[in-house]
């Protein structure tokens, strides 16, 4: 009997330490927040003003089960390119159920363009280089999304890559084996005119007259060499009007970017090859030589036969005119070289490419076959004056619920409405601090929906306190003293506790996993407080209430202390007094 109680006591007698490693824990987040510089939470679209956009897919006719999290997550990722196009930040771009897409633009954006970008199906061509040379300007200009960025965050490019060339060759040739391309293996970027003996800068020329738009004085040719000659890559909306309505059968002039963030300019042919022609497109890893990380494509019937008559054309050329540029959405995300007539249906395109470069040009060729079009559900344009009152109007009814809440506490509790109060503000701080740093570390933003479920969630933080409370109270109402109280009530009302949170949890689970749009805002915010209820009451309230269980304040049930025994309906506990008896005197007994 004796172990059990040391233990028992062992684990009662050190509060403090348990007090000690939530207020570490609690600092330590602190200091992340302000190391972060993300000192704030993330507002949504509806507090920070700003548009809020939902496309439905929709499959092409003659097309089955083409809406899949495959091409989903594709058409995201093209979508978080135009939207990064438009410079934009902190804007989003995400799925929301099996065939919605999210877009939120945050304030300060034109909504008709971002509207018209994100909306419309993107156009994927493979053009004839004609010429291209490096953009005037800035040759350290920031990157913008390409064959090799990220295009799912939209982030810059490694600046440290291979110089050498691409090459695009038949998978089903002898020409395709590792041995035959390796040596002139390079980037799917813009590093071919490197390899050229022409100095980069000064352009190269078609060797015919109707393939230099520079030779001819037909008016047209004339504009578009004028074009060319004026387009400043370096530039944002020169690259944003940079062959704006051309069309697919007419020349144009566009931009990419190469290996070391320099922006190059090009005049292109025609689109020979669209991107419908691509029947599919993978990023593979070659096993059987030192090509390491390709891209492979695959064209339909019809797309075969285009793409065996334009690379016969250009193997004839010289640089740069031996390669094709795959344009999406008007800007060159790769132009590899070829060296023959590629007749197979398939090809790959390898150079030195990292898994992640691989696949993200694998992506933007599989999204011109994509068979998705978008339509848009809804749109909803908050001003960032009406996202101030909203947020502004949640917080007045966050302070209303708060102070009534505690009003309470301290008309019923007393004196225990101060380790409530305390657990309150425990449970705030933390909360804060978490929402500000899941805004830079996940994109979570604080829309009007998660401030309810933060207003929702102090009653459940408060409800965990009462059952503690309750329990205290029953057991003293029995008899007992406090601390044997607290040691007691405490189990039972554990119990209680997580079987209520529990259930909030899961409601939480449930709402966020079934809903789609700002209601999951709400979801989130609930399911992470009542986690954190359970953190506080745990490492925080119980510790702290042991602790002052020792004090005379609450110990003796002082009649502010909320545990004053004549207030719970029972008598203070007798105490056995040493009693004197007068001496008994047995002679006259």
């Amino acid at each position: 009997m004796a172990a059990p109680k040391k233990g028992r006591q062992g684990t009662q007698g050190r509060p403090g330490r348990t007090l000690a490693l939530i207020l570490i824990a609690i600092v330590a987040l602190t200091g992340g927040m302000f190391a972060s510089g993300h000192t704030t939470p993330r507002l949504g679209i509806d507090l920070a003003g700003g548009t809020s956009i939902t496309l439905q897919a929709k499959n092409e006719p003659g097309q089955k089960n083409a809406i899949n999290p495959t091409n989903m997550n594709t058409a995201v990722d093209i979508m978080n390119r135009r939207v990064n196009g438009l410079g934009v930040t902190e804007a989003e771009v995400q799925t929301q159920g099996d065939s919605n897409i999210i877009v939120n633009i945050p304030k300060g954006t034109n909504s008709e363009q971002a509207r018209e970008q994100v909306g419309t199906t993107a156009k994927l061509y493979f053009r004839p280089v004609l010429t291209t040379e490096v953009s005037g300007g800035d040759p350290t200009a920031s990157p913008s999304p390409s064959a090799s960025s990220s295009a799912s965050t939209g982030s810059d490019k490694d600046t440290d890559k291979d110089k050498d060339t691409d090459k695009a060759t038949s998978s089903s040739s002898p020409s395709t084996s590792p041995s035959a391309s390796s040596s002139t293996q390079g980037r799917a970027v813009t590093d071919a005119l490197k390899a050229d003996p022409t100095p980069s800068g000064s352009g190269s020329a078609a060797s015919s007259p109707s393939a230099s738009p520079s030779a001819s004085t037909d008016p047209a040719t004339a504009k578009l060499q004028a074009e060319y000659t004026a387009l400043d890559c370096t530039k944002k909306t020169a690259r944003a009007k940079a062959g704006d309505g051309v069309k697919a059968a007419d020349p144009t002039v566009a931009c990419g970017q190469n290996s070391q963030g320099q922006w190059q300019k090009y005049i292109l042919g025609p689109a020979e090859v669209e991107g419908t022609d691509v029947d599919k497109a993978s990023a593979l890893f070659d096993t059987q030589g030192a090509a390491g990380w390709k891209v492979t494509m695959d064209f339909t019937s019809k797309g075969a036969k285009k793409f065996a008559s334009i690379t016969g054309k250009l193997a004839q050329n010289q640089s740069p005119q031996n390669q094709f540029a795959i344009v999406l959405d008007g800007e060159v995300v790769s132009d590899p070289f070829v060296s023959q007539a590629l007749t197979g249906g398939s090809a790959e395109i390898s150079g030195s490419f990292k898994q992640q470069e691989a696949e993200d040009l694998a992506n933007m060729l599989s999204y011109g076959a994509l068979p998705l079009t978008f339509t848009e559900a809804s749109v909803t344009t908050v001003t960032a004056a009406l996202g101030g009152e909203q947020l502004e109007a949640g917080l007045i009814a966050g302070a209303i619920g708060l102070a009534l809440v505690i009003i309470y506490l301290v008309a019923y509790y007393r004196g225990l409405s101060l380790i409530a109060i305390a657990s309150l503000l425990v449970s705030a701080v933390m909360t804060y601090v978490i929402m500000s740093l899941l805004g830079p570390a996940i994109g979570f933003a604080l829309n009007l929906p998660a401030v309810c479920g933060a207003i929702v969630a102090i009653g459940i933080t408060a409800d965990s306190f009462i059952v503690f409370f309750e329990r205290i109270r029953d057991e003293i109402r029995e008899g007992r003293t406090l601390r044997p109280a607290v040691e007691r009530g405490w189990p039972r009302a554990r119990r209680t506790i997580l079987v209520s949170d529990f259930v909030s949890f899961l409601a939480a689970a449930v709402l966020f996993v079934v809903t789609v749009g700002k209601v999951q805002g709400f979801a989130f915010t609930l399911g992470l407080t009542t986690l954190l209820d359970v953190v506080v009451v745990f490492f925080f309230t119980k510790p702290l209430m042991t602790i002052l269980a020792r004090k005379k304040f609450f110990a003796e049930g002082h009649s502010w202390s909320g545990l004053d025994p004549k207030r719970l309906g029972v008598q203070p506990p007798l105490r056995r007094t040493r009693r004197v008896s007068a001496p008994v005197d047995t002679k006259e007994a």
